[in-house]
C-alpha cells in the first residue's frame, strides 16, 4: 500500500494542470503585447540615430554661429547621402569629440548608419530652394551659403529614410529661431 501512494504522488507532481497552462499562456500574451511595440527593426533604429545626430550637428552649427558671431553652414548632398558643417570661409569645422576629424557625415560609410538615406534636404526661402542652411550670428537660418536679406528660410526639412523605404523621419529647422525638431512625416 505504501508503494501505491509513492507512485501516485510522483505522477501528480510531474504533470501540469489546465489552469496552470492557461495562466502561463496568459502571462506570455501580456508580455508579448508589451514587448512587440517596443521592438523595431535595425533600420528604424539607425534612422532614429541618424536623425538625432543630424539634429545635434545642426544645433552645434547654430550654437557656433551665435558663440563666434559669424556664419556657419551645413551643406547637404543627397547624391552621396552626406552633409558637412563649415565656417564662413568654407573650411570644414573640426569635430568637438575628435578634433582631428571634421563634422562630415556620409551615412552609407558611417558605422551603424549604413541603412540610412538622405531623401531630401530642402531649405526654402522667398527666392530659392537650397540644399544648405546657414546660421548667422543670431542663430537665424538662411537658405543656401549666405545670410543675405530675403534669403531667410520659410521652411527647412531634411528627410531621412531607411534603405528599404519603410521608415521615414524628418529633421525640421524652424524659420527665424533655427529651432530643430525631429518628427514623422
Amino acid at each position: 500500500m505504501e508503494q501505491w501512494k509513492t507512485t501516485k504522488r510522483l505522477g501528480r507532481a510531474a504533470a501540469y494542470t489546465l489552469i496552470e497552462i492557461i495562466i502561463v499562456v496568459f502571462i506570455l500574451g501580456i508580455a508579448a503585447l508589451i514587448a512587440v511595440p517596443m521592438m523595431s527593426s535595425a533600420a528604424d533604429v539607425q534612422v532614429r540615430g541618424a536623425a538625432n545626430r543630424l539634429a545635434a550637428d545642426l544645433e552645434y552649427a547654430r550654437n557656433l554661429a551665435v558663440t563666434h558671431q559669424k556664419r556657419y553652414t551645413v551643406v547637404f548632398n543627397t547624391d552621396t547621402e552626406s552633409y558637412l558643417v563649415q565656417d564662413n570661409t568654407g573650411t570644414p569645422v573640426p569635430n568637438p569629440v575628435n578634433p582631428s576629424r571634421t563634422i562630415s557625415v556620409t551615412f552609407p560609410a558611417e558605422h551603424g548608419l549604413d541603412r540610412v538615406a538622405i531623401v531630401s534636404a530642402d531649405f526654402v526661402s522667398s527666392s530659392s530652394t537650397e540644399n544648405a542652411v546657414t546660421f548667422n550670428y543670431l542663430g537665424t537660418p538662411y537658405a543656401g551659403l549666405v545670410d543675405s536679406p530675403g534669403n531667410e528660410i520659410n521652411s527647412g526639412i531634411v528627410t531621412l529614410r531607411d534603405t528599404s523605404g519603410n521608415f521615414t523621419l524628418q529633421v525640421r529647422v524652424e524659420p527665424m529661431t533655427g529651432y530643430i525638431t525631429i518628427e514623422s512625416p
